[in-house]
């Protein structure tokens, strides 16, 4: 994915509104920091910055969507 930015206006309204730390990251993805951690350790979620850790929401909602799916998979009996 590209983005291009007109001002740097632009650019902080974009890192504002699509970058995550990782209390937000959690909560967006309805998991653990320790979880979020291990996904982060596992090369399984990749981290826009590494200290502190920040997230683009983007890739965010991709993980979540696959995590919801591997929960219906692996967790039938919480629905």
């Amino acid at each position: 994915m590209e983005y291009t930015f007109g001002s740097a206006e632009e650019l902080l309204e974009f890192l504002n509104e699509e970058l995550l730390s990782a209390t937000e990251a959690a909560e967006l993805l309805e998991i653990s920091k320790v979880r979020l951690g291990q996904l982060v350790k596992d090369g399984k979620l990749k981290t826009a910055k590494e200290q502190p850790k920040m997230f683009l929401k983007s890739i965010l909602i991709e993980k979540k969507d696959e995590l919801e799916s591997l929960r219906k998979k692996h967790r039938p009996y919480d629905q």
